[in-house]
């Protein structure tokens, strides 16, 4: 581990000034202190937002529901709120890491959680996102585990959170507070695909700080939940997942909401899959014919052509789950 400076604030202020200068936010930790360990990471100053009142879960004005950003991923999904209006928050909440971990890590911090590519964490493999130009050592190595959504010639590389599944699927947005004020990100334009600059991984500005997720209002009943399919049950990152939301009224399908992980560069959704979905009435067959468009546009490797079919298989299983099998 590099040396470094470590200062802790109490207000958004100061907070603000500190990552203007350089400083990187740091909350749980659990992420980037190993980065740090490793080397992969070596910040000159780490900036302590523990203290800082971003631990609320309210619900918004119009029925959404507001997470902040330093709410711990436990309490998170334990909260009463979340576990009765979406379902699928909190079991991808539950399927990640090892309680432990639940109990430390932010939602602020998983969600901007580094990727779990073991070429990006040694420090002597090629790796784009790590030190852009010098190339991606996964492209031809061991990529078993590796992105086929979203890739390019500069990156595979995975994005490892579950919650993040969850929040793409319900189409959610980022909230940022920065030097130039407060401003709005919808989350699938948060996380950023690799193209030709795999290093630019988020859409955050210079200084800025996440302060809270938002899930919008969504239509009532709504169905929700999540699948992670994974090659051990514990403490264990996916190898494709499937977030799920469904307004069935009169037995139609009004509107559905789908993202995957486990098999992209960033969370995947999955707009064919929905457009199939809605205005239809909920049949075995429905799910399967839905469940054949979650691949489209897949590039796998190598070692990882298994996903397509274990993609669809996933979505299609995860839609029985949420909406029923007839």
């Amino acid at each position: 581990m590099y040396p470094f400076s470590f200062t802790k604030v109490s207000d958004t202020r100061e907070a603000l000034d500190a990552g203007r200068r350089g400083g990187r936010y740091i909350a749980g930790g659990t992420t980037l202190v190993d980065l740090m360990r490793e080397t992969v990471e070596r910040p000159g100053t780490l900036v302590d937002i523990s203290a800082l009142p971003l631990r609320e879960v309210t619900v918004t004005e119009r029925g959404g529901l507001r997470i902040g950003a330093l709410v711990r991923m436990a309490e998170a999904a334990a909260d009463p709120k979340v576990r009765l209006s979406y379902p699928v928050v909190s079991q991808a909440l539950e399927l990640s890491a090892s309680a432990q971990l639940r109990n430390m890590a932010t939602i602020g911090g998983n969600i901007m959680q580094r990727t779990r590519c073991t070429y990006f964490r040694d420090v002597t493999a090629a790796c784009n996102k790590r030190e852009p130009g010098s190339g991606c050592a996964a492209t031809h190595g061991v990529n078993r585990t590796h992105a086929i959504l979203g890739t390019s010639d500069s990156c595979v590389a995975t994005h490892p959170s579950d919650v993040a599944v969850a929040f793409a699927a319900l189409e959610a947005t980022v909230h940022l507070v920065g030097p130039d004020g407060e401003r709005q990100v919808p989350f699938v334009d948060f996380l950023l695909r690799p193209g030709s600059t795999p290093q630019r991984e988020h859409a955050l500005r210079n200084g800025e700080l996440i302060t809270a997720v938002e899930i919008p209002a969504l239509p009532r009943p709504l169905k929700s939940g999540y699948l992670k399919v994974r090659d051990r049950q514990s403490y264990e990152f996916a190898l494709t997942s499937a977030a799920i939301a469904l307004h069935i009224r009169g037995g139609v399908i009004r509107e559905a909401k789908v993202a995957v992980g486990g098999v992209g560069t960033v969370p995947w959704k999955l707009p064919a899959v929905e457009h199939h979905l809605i205005g239809e009435r909920p049949t075995d067959a429905l799910w399967a014919e839905a469940a054949e468009r979650a691949a489209d546009g897949a590039r796998p490797l190598e070692h990882n052509r298994f996903k397509v079919e274990l993609l669809k298989r996933t979505v299609e299983r995860q839609l029985r789950i949420v909406g029923g099998s007839k």
